[in-house]
């Protein structure tokens, strides 16, 4: 996960006081010592950390909340809105439109990561269904055009380019008009990077967005820069107008804090960042869903999108409908790990999950390969299984786990561990038995349901939040909530 390192931090504060007898002014006072502490670690500004402690106390009024008011919670929401705060300029964030062409410009220093997040970038949108396409116009640095074009061709994404041509306004406007003919819709153009801000590289910038008049201008920034970020943004947009950010490089620094709450100073959205150098390693950026995820609450939202790309519509249907027959198969199961395996790094999805599910538990701690080769190793235990044992999970006993441990390679100790699993989510799953998502129109009372469920029900799905998007994906479209 991004800034794992300050996610760990601020969770652990938070369990701190979750864990305290009673919760009163010194338990808060060191809840926010911690949190704090944990951001200036992470290289964000003093002054806006100050910031934030002084808006969480003062939102933190012990003595006014409400008799019966669960306080642990109320602390976790004010510290989550807070941080969202930090993080968020407040401006609309663009997105492009659907029957025109939109133009989008790259630019950013050399070394920022710009030529490989405009693949990125193209291939994201390309899952989506859009038609992406790439121009080449940086003519200052020796192989650029060869690494778009490897790239490009890798992710399977059109592109143009020259190796002849020295003049960058003539290769962007010749590459724009070429892809506009053609129908594609997203056309992005990466421009010449500098290894400082030099008069040139703006000079460039400026003819070039005259010539093919962008709809977006993308700002690329290395995000391990940390708070230093925030004069170049500003550099940058007094010389073009920045519509949008995107940080670079987030995996394993730890000043990216620094850097996402720099550039959020400056009023400039960030759009995505950049977590590795897959194409998939790209992660749309909304403060909210970051958050949370920062917070070990989970981002359920983050997760139906990336199921949508990913499964199709039959088989969500059908697994909704076995949920609400309290129906949940190994083969189900399977299933769900053969979408988790497709929906890109594993950190990035276990980022997403409530650190309180089953699924979360099962796979804390797992990071990288090592959590994709711990669901591959379940999947090879589910593929020697018949269909019986996948269908009727009750059916494996002592000796059925016995040939399964054979077949697939693993030890009788994995198969159990998987079945353990197993069976927590098949408790979950019988508690939708008779629960029906309500019909298309009708108003939703998520507290009232939620005060309806067990507890640990509630904390299987990721709490509320989770709640709200599963009774949002489960009711028809037009479901008021």
């Amino acid at each position: 996960m991004v800034l794992a390192e300050l996610s760990q931090k601020i969770t652990a504060a938070l369990r701190n006081m979750r864990n305290a007898t009673v919760i009163d002014e010194a338990v808060i006072d060191e809840m926010l010592k911690e949190i704090c502490n944990a951001l200036l670690a992470s290289d964000v500004n003093i002054k806006t950390v100050v910031t934030l402690r002084t808006n969480i106390k003062k939102s933190l009024n012990l003595d006014e909340m409400a008799v019966g008011i669960d306080k642990r919670r109320a602390i976790k929401t004010i510290v989550h809105q807070e941080l969202v705060k930090l993080l968020d300029p407040g401006v609309p964030v663009w997105k492009p439109q659907k029957g025109k062409t939109n133009v989008v410009m790259f630019v950013g220093l050399q070394g920022s990561g710009k030529t490989t997040t405009v693949t990125k970038m193209a291939a994201y949108y390309k899952r989506k269904g859009w038609r992406p396409a790439l121009v080449c116009c940086d003519t200052f640095r020796a192989g650029a055009f060869d690494q778009l074009a490897q790239n490009a061709t890798r992710a399977k994404i059109p592109f143009y380019g020259s190796h002849s041509e020295r003049d960058p306004v003539a290769l962007a406007q010749t590459g724009v008009e070429k892809f506009k003919e053609a129908g594609y819709d997203i056309i992005i153009v990466d421009t010449s990077g500098r290894h400082k801000q030099e008069a040139s590289l703006f000079e460039e910038m400026e003819q070039v967005a005259q010539i093919i008049k962008p709809n977006l201008i993308v700002f690329v920034m290395d995000g391990s820069i940390g708070q230093a970020a925030v004069d170049q943004a500003q550099a940058f947009k007094e010389k073009v107008d920045i519509g949008a950010v995107i940080l670079t490089k987030l995996d394993g620094h730890a000043k990216g804090g620094g850097a996402l709450s720099a550039v959020a100073a400056t009023q400039s959205p960030i759009i995505f960042i950049g977590t590795g150098e897959d194409f998939h390693d790209l992660q749309e950026f909304e403060p909210k869903s970051f958050v949370s995820r920062l917070l070990g609450m989970g981002d359920i939202d983050g997760i139906n999108n990336l199921l949508k790309e990913v499964v199709p519509k039959e088989s969500q249907t059908k697994l909704t409908k076995r949920l609400q027959e309290g129906k949940f198969s190994l083969r189900d199961m399977k299933e769900q790990f053969q979408s988790m395996l497709k929906m890109g790094p594993l950190d990035q999805v276990l980022g997403m999950l409530p650190m309180d599910t089953g699924l979360g538990q099962l796979l804390k701690g797992a990071k990288g390969d090592a959590g994709h080769q711990k669901i591959k190793a379940y999947m090879t235990i589910m593929d020697s299984m018949n269909d019986e044992e996948l269908d009727v999970p009750k059916t494996l006993n002592p000796s059925r786990i016995n040939r399964v441990a054979r077949g697939s390679g693993r030890s009788v100790k994995e198969v159990n561990e998987l079945l353990i699993q197993y069976k927590q989510f098949e408790k979950v799953a019988a508690r939708f038995k008779h629960f029906r998502p309500p019909r298309a129109g009708a108003n939703v009372n998520v507290n009232q349901i939620q005060n309806m469920m067990p507890p640990q029900l509630l904390k299987q799905m990721g709490g509320a939040s989770g709640l709200t998007s599963l009774i949002r994906q489960m009711g028809k479209e037009g479901m008021k909530m």
